[in-house]
């Protein structure tokens, strides 16, 4: 059974540090692509970092540029997002999710439940 589960999020002051963690199970760790997106009511899902152990392929979206680190670690195929500097736009539901190769949020097969981060100001 393929599984990802986050963790980490919660309740921080602007200006401060969430790091989150992305456990996958069930499928190969090293064949896929992890991505985190995050969602708010009303608004689509949007990519906001990326990471591809096949070609060691990293991306940010510009918003969260010299801001968010994006790691794994795949002994313990697990991904991490490392979230500094935290405002209040970043407030959101965040998921990882799996594919074959960072891509568009359609193209991702496998989804983890979600996490919440709020930002208070």
């Amino acid at each position: 059974e393929v599984q990802l589960v986050e963790s980490g999020g919660g309740l921080v002051q602007a200006g401060g540090s969430l790091r989150l963690s992305c456990v996958t199970s069930g499928f190969a760790f090293d064949d896929y692509a992890i991505g985190w997106f995050r969602q708010v009511p009303g608004k689509e899902r949007e990519g906001v970092s990326c990471t591809s152990s096949s070609d060691g392929a990293i991306y940010y979206r510009d918003s969260v540029k010299g801001r968010f680190t994006i790691s794994s670690d795949n002994a313990k195929n697990t991904v991490y997002l490392q979230m500094n500097n935290l405002n209040p736009e970043d407030t959101a539901v965040y998921y990882c999710a799996a594919a074959s190769g960072c891509s568009e949020v359609d193209d991702y097969d496998y989804w983890g439940q979600g996490t919440r981060v709020t930002v208070s100001s």
